[in-house]
C-alpha cells in the first residue's frame, strides 16, 4: 500500500508500506519480550513507589530487610527501562504501516484496538525517556516528575491490557513458528526476522551492560553509557544533592546539637555522640536514578537514641534535615527501620568523618531504603 504525500513546490513522495516484516509474527515475538521488560518495570516501580510514599496501613510496617532489597529492585527498574527503549522502538517500527491504514475505525473492536493503540505508544513513550531523563537528573518539563510517572505507568499497565486483550487472536495465531498465522507468512521472511530478532537482542544486550554496572557493581568496569558510576564522588560514594544545592553551610552547622523528641526528650552535641558505643555497618545508598554502592558507615543505632528519650517501640519517628527546601527535608521512619540494629545515625563513611556533601554533621543509613530517605544532615528525630 502506498500512501502519496505531497510537500508544496515538491514533486509526490511515496510512503511505501510494503516492505518485509511489518507483519503480525514480527511484532508478536518483539512484544513479548517488550511486555515482559515492561511487567518487571511496573513491578518494580511499585516496589519504589510503596517503599517512598507508602499507603496508611504500611506507614509503619515496612520491612527492612534485605538490606539490599532496595537496591536489587530499584536497579532492575532502571535496567528494564532501558532495555524496553529498543525493544519499543523496534515494535513500533514492526506495526507502524497498521497506524496509517485507512479508514480509521471499522467496527467497535477496531476502534478499541486503536485507542489502546493510541493511549500505549503515548504512555509508553512518556514513561520510557521521561523515567530515562531522570536517570540523569534532567527535567525538562514543569510538572513533578514522581506522581506524574507513577499515574502515567498505571494507564500503561491498563492500555496494554487491553491491547492484549483485543489482539489475543492475533497472537496466539503467531505465538510460535509452527503457529498457523506464521506457517501462512512468506516462509523466505523466516530467516530475516530471526537476523532482526537476534539484532534487537543484541541492543538490548549493549544498552544493559553498558548502563547496569551503576548499580551491578561486578559490571562496573562496562559501565560506560549511564550517567553515573558507582564509584565515583568523594570517600568513593556518589552525591545527588550537595551541601550547597541543599542550603547547608558551615554558619549552620556551628553549635549543632541533635534534638531526640520522646517522653524524656533531649538534646545532644557531636561530642557526646561520638562518646556514645559506636557501630559499623556496611549497607548501600541505593538511588531512584538506579545507581548504588555500599559503604562502610559508623555511628550511634538509632534505637539506642530513641530508648534513651524513652521512645514506645512501635512508634513512628519523623527525622528532620537542616536542608533549607526540598521534597525530603523531613523524612517519616517505619519502627522497622528505627528498631533495626543495622539502622544507625551515621557519623562516618568509610572510616573518615562524614564530608559536608554526605551529611555532615550526622545523617541516617538503614537497609532496604532509597537514598531519598537516607536523610542528611539530621538536625531532629521525634517519636510519633
Amino acid at each position: 500500500m502506498k500512501l502519496p504525500l505531497r510537500l508544496p513546490g515538491r514533486p509526490s513522495l511515496p510512503l511505501s508500506f510494503s516492505g518485509r516484516l511489518h507483519d503480525a509474527r514480527t511484532a508478536t515475538a518483539v512484544g513479548r519480550l517488550l511486555g515482559a521488560a515492561v511487567a518487571v518495570c511496573f513491578v518494580t516501580g511499585l516496589v519504589s513507589h510503596v517503599l517512598q510514599h507508602p499507603p496508611a496501613l504500611l506507614a509503619n510496617d515496612l520491612p527492612s530487610r534485605p538490606s539490599w532489597g532496595y537496591r536489587f529492585s530499584q536497579g532492575l527498574h532502571v535496567a528494564s527501562g532501558i532495555a524496553a527503549v529498543p525493544l519499543l522502538l523496534v515494535k513500533l517500527w514492526t506495526v507502524y504501516p497498521r497506524l496509517f491504514a485507512g479508514p480509521p475505525v471499522r467496527s467497535v473492536r477496531h476502534a478499541l484496538e486503536r485507542l489502546s493503540v493510541a493511549v500505549l505508544v503515548a504512555s509508553a513513550l512518556f514513561e520510557l525517556f521521561s523515567g530515562l531523563f531522570n536517570t540523569a537528573q534532567w527535567y525538562p518539563w514543569p510538572f513533578s516528575f514522581v506522581p506524574v510517572h507513577f499515574a502515567v505507568g498505571w494507564l500503561l499497565i491498563g492500555s496494554l491490557l487491553l491491547h492484549v486483550a483485543v489482539k489475543l487472536p492475533d497472537i496466539a495465531a503467531h505465538w510460535r513458528r509452527s503457529s498457523p498465522g506464521t506457517l501462512s507468512l512468506p516462509a523466505e521472511d523466516a530467516t530475516d526476522r530471526r537476523s532482526l530478532l537476534v539484532a534487537t537482542g543484541a541492543a538490548v544486550g549493549a544498552v544493559t551492560l553498558t548502563t547496569a554496572g551503576q548499580s551491578l557493581t561486578p559490571l562496573k568496569s562496562l559501565d560506560l553509557l549511564a550517567p553515573r558510576h558507582p564509584g565515583h564522588g568523594e570517600l568513593g560514594l556518589p552525591v545527588n544533592r550537595t551541601a550547597a544545592r541543599a542550603g547547608v553551610t558551615a554558619e549552620s552547622v556551628r553549635g549543632w546539637r541533635l534534638y531526640v523528641g520522646g517522653p524524656r526528650p533531649y538534646e545532644i552535641t557531636l561530642d557526646e555522640l561520638r562518646a556514645m558505643p559506636q557501630r559499623e555497618v556496611t549497607l548501600p545508598i541505593a538511588c531512584v536514578e538506579g545507581w548504588s554502592r555500599s559503604a562502610r558507615w559508623t555511628g550511634v543505632r538509632v534505637r539506642d537514641l530513641l530508648d534513651r528519650a524513652g521512645a514506645p517501640e512501635g512508634a513512628l519517628v519523623r527525622v528532620t534535615s537542616l536542608e533549607r527546601r526540598g521534597a525530603y527535608r523531613v523524612m517519616v521512619m517505619p519502627h522497622t527501620y528505627a528498631r533495626d540494629p543495622l539502622t544507625l545515625l551515621a557519623l562516618r563513611l568509610n572510616g573518615e568523618e562524614l564530608p559536608p556533601d554526605h551529611g555532615y554533621p550526622a545523617r541516617i543509613i538503614a537497609p532496604n531504603r532509597p537514598g531519598v530517605l537516607q536523610t542528611k544532615w539530621v538536625s531532629r528525630m521525634e517519636a510519633l
